[in-house]
């Protein structure tokens, strides 16, 4: 059976290559503004969903919370492990299936971890699991981009150099489903890569969290928590409760 695209992608050596420049600053402000504005208690237990190499739930256990981070891909994994302590854990997980029942505090998904699926059952067993790890009113702070304003700045063709590799990059919509080719040469080898990701409107996360018991309590439209344009907001994050 063929791997899906991330599985593979995601634990190669030249995902974190390609994106190893990404100035990850934003993301920090963001933890710090929801935190901040959620009032999130010193101690409470949070789950960093799909937290590659344990970026941002390193900052979270940095920040005085109990952090336990899980990602799909070993290699990333096993690279978060290395700043593992006693309030700071790493598992491998797919993150449609169940992982803990009524145990965090709040739940994490930042930076697009999420739209990577074909089927929307996958979608709804991501929410549905999430729901469940949480305890009763318990947040999930979900950060996706905003689709209308990504259809308006895509880039269709872009060559990046770093470390000695030239990535070739061409992307295109098809449908809903930005469709991102990934082409390089290493050491005489020749690579192709792909990424897909679903441009989901918030009428989409709306409809998963209402069939999950997922309460939304806030939305903003970028890491300054300002509020959701659907024309010029960079981002769509959500603030969810459970029921």
């Amino acid at each position: 059976m063929q791997k899906e695209w991330f599985s593979s992608w995601f634990d190669t050596p030249y995902y974190h290559i390609l994106y190893k420049n990404r100035d990850y600053s934003e993301a920090s402000l963001f933890i710090d503004n929801v935190t901040d504005f959620l009032k999130l208690q010193p101690n409470s237990t949070c789950w960093d969903l799909c937290c590659g190499k344990g970026r941002h739930s390193i900052y979270l256990n940095k920040k005085g919370f109990n952090v336990i981070g899980t990602d799909l891909s070993e290699q990333s994994v096993l690279e978060a492990n290395k700043s593992a302590n006693d309030t700071l854990e790493f598992y491998q997980h797919d993150m449609r299936k169940l992982f803990r029942t009524n145990y965090f505090d709040v739940v994490f998904n930042v930076f697009t971890s999420f739209g990577y699926f074909e089927k929307r059952e996958d979608d709804l067993h991501v929410f549905d699991s999430v729901q469940k790890s949480l305890k009763s009113n318990g947040l999930f702070i979900f950060d996706y981009l905003n689709s209308e304003f990504v259809k308006g700045i895509i880039k269709e063709t872009d060559v990046i150099t770093i470390d000695g590799i030239t990535f070739n990059i061409k992307k295109r919509i098809e449908g809903i489903t930005v469709i991102k080719n990934i082409d390089f040469t290493d050491k005489g080898q020749s690579f192709h890569f792909e990424e897909r990701v679903k441009l989901f409107d918030k009428t989409y996360f709306e409809n998963l969290a209402k069939e999950c018991n997922l309460t939304i309590l806030n939305t903003f439209g970028n890491y300054q928590l300002q509020e959701f344009d659907i024309n010029t907001s960079p981002r769509l994050i959500l603030v969810l409760q459970k029921k």
